[in-house]
């Protein structure tokens, strides 16, 4: 049809043309002539646009035709997949009776059948009763500070740089893929109602302590999560064992691994005010009824010390460097701890939004040494021990369905700044040298907006707070009596510029946005701005130090499964 209309017109053309030759020239006048031309080159655009309306016409039919045939093929290969899924399924019906017969009408689905269907789209059948889940991404990231922090990906809240440094009057540009991420999932139904499961997940944000960025950039990987679960679905008690996000992290839904509710910020320290830790721990939890659960965690203890001008009395024993001999960091120090962190949680959703009440309980230690001037005058050496405790909430509302969500939580008591993002200290010493947990707080609040399928956007804002506590000089925490006076002297010794940090706050914002997503897996474009401010404690002199810190990021993710 295409074919003959396009000839038709061009018939049509060469007739008016042999047309116009044909007529005797001593009868046509100068106007007729005119008039003749001018009907001729109407016609002839009258003509041209009828041939570029069959020509578009013409590609849209080649395009749909080759997305018809594109859909045909992906259709052909899911309906294979699941012509011999279903092949294989019914081989086990046939064989799950006793002795290889075929089971009887009404009999229980055999457990092998059973995991068969659990493994879903994306997972991957190891054995008669495995699914694999592979999971992960390769990140291409730009990073942009200023000041600079010296830093990858992950920004040092905390070690925002006073204007003495030269690094506060510099700035920073890099790209790194060191977020790049592996992740496994394994789940075995062993019985209908038990569950166990095991999860990794890595990535190359580590740096030992040869690691450079000179030539080969020998990064080491990193543990981000470890861990195994056992979940007894008819009773609702479900374990974790190994490393995962800590129970005081807010979950996304009820108290579940892999649930919880992260910032989506490229930033691998996230935001001021998020509570979390990743470390090795043991958690109990308990459905205890439609929308509520309860948990319970031992998590391993380590302790944030003040950095410097925070020093020990030298009969002081605080911390300890890391044996290389015991597979510890030997350039890195580790805290005296003699009982795990002990976190509970309570988990509602009564139907609108997700609730949480937190709580964590903490022992400090440190050892002071006897004393041996005289065995007259000879003290004996003591530990001694301080309690640190947290008490905290979070709410995630979705205020307009799949739209808008808003999400506020918070955290305070004392000794509680190793789980907040900034990583203020837990604690410093009294005069007498016995452990002063420091008073702090920690809030963050967050909107997520989803504009369109694929495309979010959100924004967060972040507030740390640390108390004075301890003696009244270096050997406690925020004291007025520190020299801070060169803090914005440029090239002043560091000696004067004793600063240490009261409060950490951050606005921050950005998106995400698919820039594909089908059957070849997930193409995604990211980017953030941060605008992050240092408080630091009224010193000597009535000085107060601050500075700012902005931070910009990019991020292009591929996300193959």
């Amino acid at each position: 049809m295409l074919r003959l209309t396009l000839g038709s017109a061009r018939a049509a053309a060469t007739g008016l043309a042999l047309g116009l030759l044909s007529l005797p020239a001593r009868a046509q006048s100068t106007a007729e002539m005119a008039a003749r031309m001018d009907a001729m080159q109407r016609q002839m655009a009258a003509m041209q646009q009828e041939l570029a309306a069959l020509r578009r016409q013409a590609g849209a039919q080649r395009t749909a035709i080759a997305g018809e045939a594109r859909e045909r093929r992906v259709l052909s290969r899911e309906q294979a997949r699941l012509a011999a899924r279903t092949e294989r399924q019914q081989r086990v019906a046939q064989a799950g009776g006793p002795g290889g017969a075929p089971a009887a009408a009404g009999a229980p689905v055999p457990v092998i059948l059973a995991n068969d269907l659990a493994c879903n789209a994306g997972s991957y059948a190891l054995g008669p009763a495995l699914c694999f889940t592979p999971g992960g991404f390769v990140e291409f990231a730009g990073i942009f500070r200023n000041p600079n922090t010296v830093s990858d990906v992950a920004t040092d809240f905390n070690g925002v740089p006073f204007r003495n440094s030269p690094q506060a009057r510099e700035s920073e540009f890099r790209f790194s893929a060191r977020q790049s991420r592996l992740s496994g999932l394994f789940t075995a139904r062993v019985e209908p109602t038990l569950q166990i499961s095991g999860y990794y997940e890595l990535d190359f944000l580590a740096a030992g302590t040869t690691s450079n960025s000179r030539e080969s950039n020998s990064y080491t990987p990193r543990i981000r999560q470890i861990f195994a679960t056992v979940d007894a679905l008819d009773t609702g008690w479900h374990v974790l064992a190994g490393q995962a996000w800590s129970l005081i992290t807010t979950d996304a839904s009820g108290i579940t691994p892999l649930k919880e509710q992260i910032p989506l910020t490229i930033d691998a320290q996230y935001v001021p005010g998020f509570n979390w830790t990743r470390n090795p721990q043991v958690r109990v939890v308990k459905d205890v009824a439609p929308g509520l659960w309860v948990g319970l965690s031992a998590e391993s203890p380590q302790s944030v010390l003040p950095p410097s001008p925070f020093a020990a009395p030298g009969l002081v024993n605080v911390n300890n460097t890391g044996d290389a001999a015991g597979l510890l960091n030997n350039s890195t120090t580790y805290s005296n701890s003699s009982v795990p962190d002990i976190i509970g949680k309570v988990a509602v959703e009564p139907g609108f939004g997700h609730f949480e009440l937190k709580g964590l309980v903490r022992v400090f230690d440190d050892r002071l040494s006897a004393t041996n001037l005289t065995a007259a005058t000879r003290l004996p050496g003591r530990t001694d021990t301080a309690l640190g405790y947290g008490i905290g909430g979070a709410a995630t509302l979705p205020v307009v369905d799949k739209r808008l969500d808003l999400q506020v939580s918070g955290l305070v008591g004392q000794g509680i700044g190793r789980y907040g993002s900034a990583q203020l200290p837990d604690f410093a010493l009294k005069a007498d040298g016995s452990v002063a947990p420091i008073p702090a707080f920690q809030l963050l609040a967050g909107a997520v907006a989803h504009v369109q399928p694929g495309t979010d956007v959100y924004v967060y804002a972040g507030w740390e707070h640390a108390s004075r506590a301890g003696a009244f000089n270096a050997t406690g925490y925020g004291s007025p009596t520190l020299v801070v006076t060169g803090c914005d002297v440029e090239g002043a010794a560091s000696g004067s510029c004793q600063a240490e940090s009261r409060d950490i706050r951050q606005i921050t914002g950005g998106f995400w946005h698919d820039l594909y997503k089908g059957q070849f897996g997930r193409l995604v474009a990211g980017a953030q701005v941060s605008y992050t401010e240092r408080d630091a404690f009224r010193g000597a002199a009535g000085i107060a130090p601050s500075n700012h810190l902005v931070t910009g990021l990019t991020s292009l993710r591929y996300y193959p499964f």
